[in-house]
């Protein structure tokens, strides 16, 4: 065997030994990670521009080292003095699953210890909260995992054509177990969950003639009418981005169904299932602690249509581009993410010697 059948031979047995005995704990070669962020998209530079998801971590927290991910949707960035790395997943929960596998499977990292913070933008209940308000879920329910009857075909008297994958009706009790299907509902640890909440609830967010605006549409709505503020309030998930009053008491009725009734819907979002779903299979192997998840929304725009809208009408105003600049809060929304996240990242980063081995708000 020549040197170069050789190296290569070693380089493959070395890579069939970390595929198939899980991550070496605590090498001293590896990049020590205690928190990840978790954005689903940049709309162009990290820095500098029209920002997404991502932009005001990379330039306010800060995280200064870019590192390449050829796997993942673009490069991630680091801060070696926080440890803490920066991720964008992508839109959508098939993207989001693959890059979350992607980097919990790197070798380069150590992410057995580190907390997970999913902190991006969301439509919010008119019923449950208002734009431009943050959202720490408790429980994170899959929307998408399901049967469906088109509204123009289901049978009368049904509120949905809606239905739990094994079962015939809506709603139809008790929910199903996860069986050959990943599961509907996520519920992450209350401790922790009410931690950030606390930590974070004093923090102010900006209202503005723009938010106020907004929120005069919806005066039927006590809940959309408040200011921006830090609340709980749970996520329903979703690949489809559904839109209206039907499909809103839907999302509801779907959060009630799946939690047990513990659950309130307040935001939708498109990934945070498949970031979940990752994190559970990656703990498996030991790659990640899944209870060391938080997961934040901030309210870009609401779920329904203000009066006098119709969900048609609010179809169109919402995707007038590709960039998700259109939406009615976007730049509130992004503030706040970053306003109430941060806190709890420089909390988990500086105090490591207390949250390395325990959990914030353990019971």
């Amino acid at each position: 065997m020549n040197m170069t059948r050789a190296r290569a031979a070693g380089i493959a047995g070395l890579a069939m030994a970390f595929w198939c005995v899980g991550p070496v704990r605590a090498e001293a070669s590896r990049i020590p990670v205690r928190v990840v962020v978790v954005t689903t998209f940049e709309l162009g530079a990290d820095t500098g521009d029209t920002p997404g998801e991502f932009q005001y971590w990379v330039e306010r927290l800060p995280l200064p080292e870019t590192l390449p991910f050829a796997v993942g949707n673009r490069a991630l960035r680091y801060n070696p003095d926080k440890q803490v790395l920066g991720v964008v997943v992508g839109s959508g929960s098939i993207n989001a699953t693959a890059s979350t596998m992607a980097l919990g499977l790197d070798p380069r990292f150590d992410l057995s210890k580190a907390y997970w913070l999913i902190a991006g933008i969301a439509g919010i209940d008119p019923d449950a909260g208002s734009v431009g308000s943050a959202a720490w879920a408790q429980w994170v329910v899959d929307r998408d995992l399901a049967h469906e009857i088109d509204a123009r075909e289901i049978p009368s008297g049904w509120s949905t054509g809606l239905i739990p994958l094994t079962h015939s009706v809506p709603f139809q009790p008790p929910p199903p177990p996860a069986g050959i299907f990943s599961p509907n509902a996520y519920h992450l640890d209350p401790g922790l969950v009410d931690w950030a909440y606390q930590l974070t609830a004093p923090v102010v967010l900006e209202d503005s003639d723009v938010l106020k605006a907004v929120r005069a549409g919806y005066p039927e709505h006590p809940a959309a009418q408040l200011p921006p503020h830090v609340m709980k309030g749970d996520e329903v998930s979703a690949s489809n981005w559904w839109v209206g009053w039907r499909m809103n008491k839907t999302a509801e009725d779907w959060m009630r169904y799946w939690s047990g009734g513990q659950g309130v819907a307040t935001t939708t979002a498109m990934e945070d299932h498949g970031v979940l779903r990752a994190l559970q299979m990656l703990a498996r192997g030991h790659w990640v602690d899944e209870r060391r998840v938080l997961v934040l929304r901030t309210a870009s725009n609401y779920s329904a249509p203000a009066k006098g809208q119709t969900a048609a009408d609010l179809v169109a105003a919402e995707s007038s581009d590709n960039s998700a600049t259109h939406l009615s809060a976007y730049m509130a929304s992004l503030e706040a993410a970053y306003r109430v996240g941060s806190p709890v990242v420089d909390a988990l980063s500086g105090h490591w010697a207390r949250y390395a081995d325990r959990l914030p708000g353990a019971r």
